[in-house]
């Protein structure tokens, strides 16, 4: 089988049980353990914690000559006991340099040195001595500077590196360096470097963690990089301090890994980086592209990443459902609240700017439908106009069933907006005669028909009442082209165009469980629990739902799935369908993922030209496709890809 890394890169975090000054016992923890994660975890690169060779809490004793020798002559120790070793490792170390000491960080791989990085911002502060002992890295020149170390000649120490495994670079600070107000990982993304490493000794205080957490993630969204973050634990002195090993890997944001804290023997984390998204994501980002003035880097060669077997693994969590709000109880009602008060919003401003004071939308009993109206007399509350003033309208077909018109008129009661039922039989048959259409044949005209000559009525109607017809259409239905040009496609203003399809029955539910109570809950749970169809064609012999549109085009959870992936993350479909394969292993075999990818590619790409004009609506998400904003595309284009 081809190797395939999927944009991946594995990283590690090693907080090893110091013995603070004994540099040979922490020496033998390096190189113990680096062999046995390198072989058994195959990562590109493993970190262990700030001045790992000495421990962090040496003190005055950084002041001896012995230490610091027994450091260097320990180094050596390190990278000859892992040249064997596939991995990067970077660990900590004190490096005297023209007469200074230097709080660095040592790269290495199979026994080189590749580069050493000297802190930058010394912690002397409170509980912190720093500048005791150690000198910035601010007093070398910019370009670094050549020494010989641990038997090696010409070594660069430069806190200006970007080391380069493949097509993945990689930078290095030092733990308040990630504090500081201008970080050197700052300098290090602009210049390149897709993931941070950072070897930190960060003592535990009260609500230390939760800012140290919050400043991890915040730092890898700001600069859309990885974070590795590693921190020395059991075994530093307690003199004082208490430190607990709090090390953690971060991606744009997200925590993908995180060590338990106060542990009393050694322990590892790992995450696999997507690098791919990153890129992506940068490239999407204009602040990556701007004139800003930053020192140049250096690049050092650390050779290619480590082949690692993500099909095996995957070291990440990855979500099937990402466009649904993940958390507790009491998230999950915020974040829901804070989508429907976006659409609330675009609506409620829309109405207010055009002076309109009445709306228009069909009510089918579905789920789109639903949200719709939900949002549409939320809007009318805010801007203080009676509900009534909202027509709701049910428009029965050959294909309607008693358990959606049922929902649709109870909803329309329930939510006291003024009721409309208009049969769409005898107009369409009348057009089916005008154009040579036989009732009996169901194909994709007769399908239309009806389509459009509900659009017609709700146009109508909303030109009679002075108002605007709602659209209810949602973003899945959108990308899949699963509308019917100039009918249901066509609205005035559109409040789902934005939201997809598990995400408005996860809002519906929602609204369910925490909105309503009583017959206007049963109501809305049913709904939810119906079968997704247009109800085009005629019920089966019991009365039942018989054209299901998950049957047709495929599960929408499925289709939204490969929708984030695709346009969010910019991946190809190999990669969606590997990601998919692992999201939904216990639900879809890889056939059916596969067969349904192609399908969702192919209508996506035929399809632009419904989302070319698609009306106004409100963007609520990080994924959007109207053509006025986030995705623009040509009509006519072709795929470019084949699974």
């Amino acid at each position: 089988m081809e190797y395939n890394n999927y944009g991946y890169i594995r990283v590690m975090a090693a907080m090893p049980g110091v013995k603070v000054s004994d540099c040979k016992a922490n020496a033998d923890n390096i190189v113990r353990i680096s062999s046995s994660l390198s072989t058994n975890e195959h990562p590109s690169v493993i970190a262990f914690p700030e001045l790992s060779v000495t421990g962090y809490t040496c003190g005055d004793l950084f002041g001896s000559s012995k230490l610091i020798c027994e450091a260097e002559e320990n180094t050596r120790r390190i990278l000859e006991g892992t040249k064997y070793t596939e991995s990067v490792i970077v660990f900590g170390v004190p490096v005297r340099c023209a007469g200074r000491l230097f709080n660095c960080a040592v790269v290495a791989r199979k026994g080189h040195i590749l580069g050493i990085v000297p802190k930058t911002y010394l912690a002397g502060n409170a509980e912190f001595y720093e500048p005791r002992w150690f000198e910035s890295a601010r007093v070398l020149p910019e370009e670094g500077v050549k020494l010989s170390y641990a038997g090696q000649d010409a070594v660069l120490m430069s806190s200006f590196l970007v080391f380069s495994l493949g097509r993945v670079k990689f930078a290095v600070e030092l733990c308040q360096d990630l504090w500081a107000p201008l970080t050197p990982s700052t300098f290090a993304a602009l210049a390149g470097a897709q993931i941070i490493v950072n070897l930190s000794a960060s003592n535990e205080i009260l609500l230390k963690h939760e800012y140290r957490r919050s400043l991890v993630s915040a730092t890898s969204s700001r600069l859309i990089c990885g974070y590795l973050y590693c921190s020395s634990g059991y075994g530093e002195s307690t003199q004082d301090l208490v430190w607990a090993g709090a090390s953690m890997i971060s991606e744009y944001g997200s925590i993908l890994s995180e060590n338990e804290r106060f542990l009393s023997q050694e322990s590892s984390i790992s995450a696999d980086i997507d690098v791919d998204r990153l890129e992506v994501l940068r490239g999407r980002e204009h602040s990556y592209r701007a004139e800003c003035q930053s020192p140049v880097f250096r690049e050092v060669d650390c050779g290619e990443l480590v082949r690692t077997d993500f099909n095996a693994e995957l070291k990440r969590h990855i979500e099937p459902h990402p466009f649904v709000p993940q958390g507790d109880e009491a998230a999950l009602d915020r974040r829901c609240l804070e989508i429907i008060s976006a659409q609330v919003s675009g609506l409620q401003t829309r109405l207010d700017h055009i002076r309109c004071r009445k709306a228009v939308i069909g009510v089918s009993g579905g789920l789109d439908s639903t949200l719709a109206l939900l949002v549409t007399a939320l809007a009318f509350d805010r801007l203080g106009i009676p509900r009534n003033n909202i027509i709701g309208v049910t428009m029965p077909g050959f294909g309607t069933t008693d358990r959606t018109h049922d929902n649709s008129v109870a909803l329309m009661e329930l939510m006291g907006v003024t009721s409309r039922e208009i049969s769409i039989v005898p107009a369409t048959r009348q057009h089916f005669s005008d154009i040579g259409q036989e009732e009996s044949v169901h194909d994709l005209t007769y399908e239309n028909c009806q389509a459009r000559e509900r659009t017609q009525i709700l146009m109508d109607l909303a030109g009679k009442e002075g108002g605007i017809v709602i659209g209810t259409g949602d973003l899945s239905e959108l990308a899949l082209g699963w509308c019917t040009y100039n009918g249901d496609h066509m609205s005035m203003y559109a409040v789902n165009v934005s939201v997809p399809k598990t995400l408005v029955r996860t809002l519906v539910i929602w609204a369910a469980k925490y909105r309503f109570d009583g017959k206007a809950s049963e109501v809305l749970l049913d709904i939810a629990d119906t079968p997704i169809s247009p109800e085009l064609i005629p019920a089966d012999e019991n009365g039942q739902i018989k054209q299901k549109t998950e049957d047709l085009v495929g599960p929408y959870e499925l289709h939204d799935f490969f929708l984030y992936n695709f346009f969010r993350c910019g991946f190809a479909p190999e990669k969606i369908l590997f990601l998919a394969e692992k999201a939904f292993r216990d639900v879809y075999d890889k056939d059916t993922v596969r067969h349904w990818l192609k399908v969702f590619m192919k209508r996506f790409f035929s399809q632009q030209f419904k989302r070319s004009c698609i009306p106004d609506g409100p963007k609520v998400g990080s994924v959007s496709l109207s053509p006025r904003g986030d995705w623009r595309m040509p009509s006519d284009i072709s795929c470019p890809w084949e699974l």
